[in-house]
This record gives C-alpha cells, sequence and structure tokens, in this order.
C-alpha cells in the first residue's frame, strides 16, 4: 500500500467511525457551520475546563472529507489548551491553503496529515476546513462571549452560547 492509499484509508475510516459524533449537553459553546459549495453542515459543541477543551462534539452531515476532518481534530485538541488547539488549527489551515507544498508534523497532527492530498484539490479545502473553522469559532465564543465571525474560515454559520440556544 502507497502512502496515498494509506492516507485515503485513514480518511474512510475516520468518515465510518466518527469520533466524538453525537451532541452532548455539556458545552460552552455552540456553533453551526455550512459550506454551501457542497451542501455540509456541521453543528459542533465545545466543552471548557478553564483553558483546556475537555470535550467536543458534533452532528455532521456532508461528504467524507468534511466528517473525516471534524472527527481527527477532535482526536487533536481534546485535552489540549486553548493556544495548542488554536495552534493546531493554524497550522492545519496553512497546510490546506497551501495546495500541497506545506506538510504537517506527523508527531503533532497524527491522522491530519492524511488531508495533505486534500489541500491539492482546491474544491475540498473547504471541506476539511469546515469543523476545524467551526472549533475556531467556538473558541471564540466561549472564551470571549462575543459573537465568533459569521462566515470565518470554511463556510458561514452562527454562533450561540448554550445559554442563547435554550
Amino acid at each position: 500500500m502507497n502512502v496515498e492509499e494509506m492516507y485515503q484509508q485513514i480518511i474512510l475510516d475516520h468518515y465510518r467511525e466518527k469520533h466524538h459524533s453525537g451532541l452532548r449537553e455539556d458545552y460552552d459553546a455552540e456553533v453551526s457551520q455550512v459550506n454551501p459549495s457542497c451542501g455540509d453542515e456541521l453543528l459542533l459543541r465545545v466543552h471548557l475546563d478553564g483553558d483546556v477543551i475537555t470535550d467536543v462534539s458534533y452532528d455532521a452531515v456532508g461528504c467524507s472529507i468534511s466528517q473525516a476532518s471534524t472527527s481527527v481534530m477532535t482526536d487533536l485538541v481534546i485535552g489540549k489548551t486553548i493556544d495548542e488547539a488554536q495552534d493546531l488549527y493554524r497550522g492545519f489551515q496553512e497546510m490546506m491553503r497551501s495546495r500541497g507544498t506545506v506538510e504537517l508534523d506527523e508527531d503533532t497532527y497524527e491522522d491530519a496529515i492524511a488531508f495533505e492530498g486534500v489541500a491539492k484539490l482546491m474544491a475540498r479545502v473547504k471541506c476539511a476546513m469546515l469543523g476545524w473553522s467551526a472549533l475556531e469559532d467556538s473558541l471564540l465564543k466561549a472564551t470571549e462571549g462575543s459573537p465568533a465571525k459569521v462566515g470565518s474560515g470554511a463556510g458561514t454559520g452562527s454562533t450561540e452560547t448554550k445559554e442563547e440556544s435554550r
């Protein structure tokens, strides 16, 4: 099996067995993101304990790339501080915008390196960024208490805190 096939298999595995999928009630911010170019939809919740991400849960409809990328992202950021998660976001975003010229550190990004090939497919970059953009928006919402930027990152969305949604 060559590297490209292995990366495709990682994406398919995360699509079939989505990690942290299913919304959980204990959360500090909730963000909805939509990728209008392909119809991907995501509702993501983040729960913090101080500055540590203790849980990320989500409900998603869409392509295998958007759902697998969100699954991989949750594995990477749960247990990390907000600053560490934002660093991961920025590195993943840089790689996705590079059109395949930036490589991720496998020790840091683990299964996320499988998306390096996706970065060469400009039409799929928004798909891969959807969950990451929702995470970034939710962290801003949870920590600053101000509306996250609507339409930032991969799709257009809305944000609300737990109190606003009930």
